[in-house]
């Protein structure tokens, strides 16, 4: 075991980018807990990604050290379990990112649901992992346009949800710099984006139109979830790319339970479902249909 660094000599064994230095005790815990309560793995090569991030997250506690901070996971873990996964994980997205997910929903799967649906009818997308909001509010956009193009009125909504509390923030907020659109097209940024002025110039912000339709909560997805579904598709990007082979079983198990029959499953391009569940059968790149029971 390394030594933990005391206050008299954490400035001679400090890094030089925030003055904290992570024990291996340390380390060792602060893996075990995260694996326990958001399902990530940690393994060393991580430990400098762990002790860079983290260390901004001691210097706005005006926590003394790692050891502080472990004594604070240990005392009242859910308090900073939102802040420790979001320090821990990457929120990369952009709207309509992996853009053949999209291009399947506007050709087939929207016009199909629509169509076998009557009017007052549910419709739910479930959007996990939705970081910053990118994800969801591109899915409000196409499902605001296919609602447009039938006219049919159905109980149409876009479940958000997140660990991160910054990232739920930003999402809520709607709120995005020009350059981040850079996925949307101009006709889409002229109908569901409100241009900014003054000290907002060079933002936009969402249409309330597709803030009517994604609800954004947090959810810590191996917790209990308190929605019952059914969901005619799910979005997983980029999520279980975190997890081990055990955590994505239970969990693509979970949303097999939530998904209505042949409902769809989305996961992100390096992820896949192969050897991990049986309720499913792969129908396009990183698509997923649920298997009739």
């Amino acid at each position: 075991m390394s030594a933990r660094p005391t206050p008299e000599n954490a400035s001679l064994t400090s890094t030089a980018a925030f003055g904290f230095v992570l024990a291996d005790e340390d380390f060792a815990f602060i893996c075990s807990f995260v694996y326990q309560h958001c399902g990530i793995v940690l393994g060393e090569h991580k430990r400098q990604l762990v002790q860079g991030r983290l260390g901004r997250r001691l210097r706005a506690l005006q926590l003394r050290g790692f050891d502080a901070y472990v004594e604070l996971l240990r005392n009242d873990p859910h308090s900073e379990l939102g802040e420790l996964a979001s320090a821990i994980s990457t929120n990369v997205t952009s709207f309509f990112r992996e853009m053949h997910h999209y291009d399947l929903l506007v050709d087939e799967l929207l016009p199909r649901w629509l169509d076998a649906k009557r009017n007052g009818e549910r419709l739910r997308i479930w959007s996990a992992g939705c970081s910053t909001g990118e994800e969801p509010y591109a899915l409000a956009m196409v499902l605001a346009e296919a609602l447009e193009q039938s006219g049919k009125s159905l109980d149409a909504r876009i479940l958000a949800t997140d660990l991160s509390p910054q990232a739920l923030e930003a999402a809520r907020q709607g709120e995005y710099m020009l350059d981040r659109l850079g996925g949307v097209s101009e006709a889409r940024r002229r109908r569901w984006f409100l241009r900014g002025e003054g000290s907002y110039q060079g933002f936009a912000r969402i249409h309330p139109r597709l803030r009517e339709l994604v609800s954004i909560e947090p959810l810590n997805l191996l917790h209990a979830w308190p929605m019952r579904g059914p969901f005619d598709a799910i979005f997983c990007r980029n999520v279980v790319i975190y997890f081990d082979k055990p955590t994505k079983q239970k969990l693509f198990e979970r949303y097999a339970e939530l998904l209505c029959p042949g409902g769809y499953l989305f996961l992100g391009h390096s992820e896949s479902m192969h050897g991990l569940s049986d309720a499913f059968d792969l129908v396009g790149r990183t698509v997923y249909r649920k298997r009739a029971a």
